[in-house]
């Protein structure tokens, strides 16, 4: 080694940053983290993506899919590392962001930093402030129309599409005062999806039925399905090709089946061997092959089409036996579901059986389902009879 080159450092510190962040790459949080403690420099290069994007795909909730897709590009990776290592431990702190004098069933969605979250016959939008655990007092919007209360509601397309107690759907504009409500069902609509234009519906009148979305043909139903129970969730297809539907399960032996957006045929049922009642609360679909369920049998089931429709390919048990009204994953690892008593919102490692963490958000006097949930990388919203709690991951 020359004399010059001793005086510039180690060799290491020689190369071309391309090869650097190659190095990096290979390693751990751990050593990144040591690594970027010796100098200036290499603080600089493990400070950029590439090194963290192997371990964040590993990760839970670092906004990553499973395919490997950066949801989330906006937001350094390491930083979403950094704030994954507490959903791992269950490091966070609960706050509660809402509360109500009546006990209310609220549903809630998430877009961008607004929340929409159901109370009685209407609907109110917040935004967040910035540090994403709390709200400006002040609504941004009050959607109302319903006779009875909200049971479901989803957003699209910049509108808002909403099911009621009173057998009607509803279909406002999120930034305009348009407003439209026909009747649907002759009983409750339980549930409703919009996808591409397409708005699908279900029951308790025990049919489910598909509607356009275009303004000049709201209420004019396309297809109309009898499906034998009534029909408590129901999600569309990325594909747009068909949709599912999850019923009681007391009249018909599977609670699951797709049928066709097109026509209104039934394609398949998913599953066997269902007890009566194993009825289905909540249904996602993950990919245009693989959805999530769960329901009164107290477990989440992970269906891949592709494989069986017969068996699903994973599943996890509640521990302690409970009905499982909503879930929610993040498209890779994490999966999060809202239990019947003690508002008890759970984490789910999907390469794991075991519950990750078990977070209860009522007491023993003020027991509640939890009716819905949502969460970012960062927070958890989960909604509970009386209130609207938050999860902090970012800062516990």
């Amino acid at each position: 080694m020359t004399a010059a080159e001793e005086a510039e450092g180690p060799a290491l510190w020689r190369l071309p940053e391309e090869l650097l962040l190659l190095v990096c790459s290979y390693l751990d949080a751990r050593a990144l983290g040591r690594l970027a403690q010796v100098c200036r420099s290499l603080w600089r290069v493990t400070s950029c993506d590439p090194p963290w994007r192997r371990i964040a795909r590993a990760s839970l909730n670092a906004g990553f899919s499973r395919l490997g897709k950066d949801l989330l590009s906006s937001v350094p990776v390491k930083e979403r590392v950094k704030v994954s290592q507490n959903w791992r431990l269950g490091r966070c702190r609960e706050g509660t962001l809402l509360k109500w004098r009546c006990s209310q069933m609220p549903w809630m969605q998430l877009e961008d930093d607004s929340l929409y979250i159901s109370q009685a016959n209407f609907i109110l939008a917040y935004q967040f402030r910035p540090d994403g655990a709390s709200l400006n007092r002040r609504p941004l919007g009050v959607f109302a129309g319903h006779d009875e209360d909200v049971c479901h509601f989803v957003l699209a397309s910049s509108h808002i599409i909403s099911a009621g107690g009173d057998g009607k759907i509803g279909v406002h504009k999120i930034h305009s005062n348009f407003a439209v409500k026909y009747s649907a069902h002759e009983q409750e609509v339980n549930c409703v999806d919009c996808k591409g234009g397409i708005i699908v519906s279900g029951s308790r009148d025990r049919t489910a039925k598909v509607w356009p979305l275009a303004s000049g043909r709201l209420g004019q139903c396309l297809h109309t399905i009898q499906t034998e129970d009534r029909v408590w969730s129901i999600a569309i297809s990325p594909l747009l090709s068909s949709f599912v539907t999850g019923t009681a399960c007391c009249a018909h032996f599977s609670p699951l089946r797709i049928w066709d957006l097109n026509s209104g045929q039934l394609m398949t049922h998913l599953g066997s061997d269902f007890p009566p009642g194993a009825g289905v609360l909540d249904v996602t679909y993950e990919s245009p092959s693989t959805l999530l369920s769960c329901g009164y049998d107290t477990y989440v089931r992970y269906w891949d089409l592709r494989t069986s429709v017969r068996k699903c390919v994973m599943e996890w048990e509640e521990p302690h036996d409970s009905t499982l009204y909503c879930l929610q994953t993040d498209g890779n690892h994490l999966l999060a579901t809202g239990s019947s008593y003690y508002g008890v919102v759970r984490l789910w490692d999907r390469r794991q059986r075991a519950c990750l963490h078990a977070f209860p958000l009522t007491s023993t006097p003020l027991s509640s389902p939890v009716y819905c949930l949502r969460f970012t990388t960062t927070h958890l919203y989960a909604a509970l009879s009386y209130n609207l709690h938050v999860l902090d991951f970012k800062n516990p």
